[in-house]
């Protein structure tokens, strides 16, 4: 199987890198800069689950290289639309795309772009970010891709991705229902980015002073509701398992967004929380602090 995996950041460079670990026949696909990076250093991962370095293959944009079988993007969602048209010379009939961010709207584009039968479902739970080096600095005991057919079947392709995922030093885990868990990761993402961005702090501080507390459970009500109002097949007592959850994470956790606004970086505003209030616009649901949430990520991007 030919894999093209889109950037060979933070988590494309390191889940392409584990593929490579198992001598998958991987290629990345990058920007000039990375490109000359990645052949004075070689790919680095520095990692909990054990160091690495490759020599990988690499193109830019536009060089041939024929068709690929599977297609792994691991862009921001603000880089999705130059993402999709970089990709489209090597996407033949045959051709799967899985896409790794974090939301939701991203797969109505692609399916727009190549068609809803391209796309399967996908996510991944890691905690990593690349250094001034280049290198892929992995720190969480979790570093896993969920992926499955949106509809659940067990097609000969979803087989095949599974077969190609199989044995490497990475959680890559088949679901029958990555519907719900791309949802269920959404809502636990755009909580937690919300929260943390709004008070410009970790965690911790956030869930044991009471009203940072109440106000965090009042942003996930809101999210829930403008979510099931969408029909989202949400688990049962998501917001018991939520907050479970928040008071089982490291006192000092903050979210890939707030690390972002700390150095100054684009955020995933509009695709994230914008999305989200599109929906409660649309549906007259009332939403004030996923409002004052957005407000304020959209403050900051005006400031950049």
């Amino acid at each position: 199987m030919r894999i093209l995996i889109v950037g060979a950041g933070a988590v494309g460079g390191y889940f392409g890198g584990r593929l490579m670990e198992k001598e998958a026949d991987v290629t990345f696909l990058v920007r000039e800069g990375r490109k000359k990076q990645l052949e004075e250093t070689g790919l680095v991962i520095e990692s909990v689950n054990g160091n690495a370095t490759f020599v990988p293959k690499t193109i830019r944009t536009g060089e041939e290289a024929g068709t690929f079988d599977l297609i792994i993007l691991s862009t921001k969602a603000y880089h999705l639309g130059s993402a999709i048209d970089s990709i489209r010379p090597y996407v033949s009939d045959e051709t799967t795309i899985l896409p790794l961010l974090n939301g939701i709207r991203h797969y109505e584009k692609l399916a727009e772009e190549f068609g809803a039968e391209k796309v399967i479902g996908g996510l991944c739970f890691i905690e990593t970010t690349l250094d001034q080096a280049g290198r892929v600095i992995q720190t969480s005991a979790s570093h896993d891709i969920v992926f499955g057919e949106r509809g659940g079947e067990r097609t000969d392709r979803i087989l095949k991705i599974e077969d190609a995922f199989s044995r490497t030093n990475v959680g890559f885990r088949l679901s029958n229902h990555v519907e719900q868990d791309i949802w269920n990761k959404y809502m636990f993402i755009s909580t937690m980015s919300g929260i943390t961005t709004l008070f410009r702090s970790p965690i911790g501080p956030i869930r044991e002073e009471s009203n940072g507390r109440n106000l965090m459970a009042a942003l996930l009500t809101e999210i829930i509701s403008v979510m099931k109002s969408e029909g989202a097949p949400l688990s049962a007592e998501a917001d018991t398992r939520f907050m479970k959850q928040i008071d089982g994470l490291d006192f000092s956790m903050k979210t890939s967004m707030q690390r972002d606004m700390e150095k100054l970086l684009p955020v995933e505003a509009d695709h994230l929380h914008g999305y989200l209030l599109d929906i409660a616009r649309k549906n007259g649901i009332s939403v004030p602090v996923l409002e004052a949430v957005y407000a304020n990520l959209k403050v900051y991007e005006q400031n950049l």
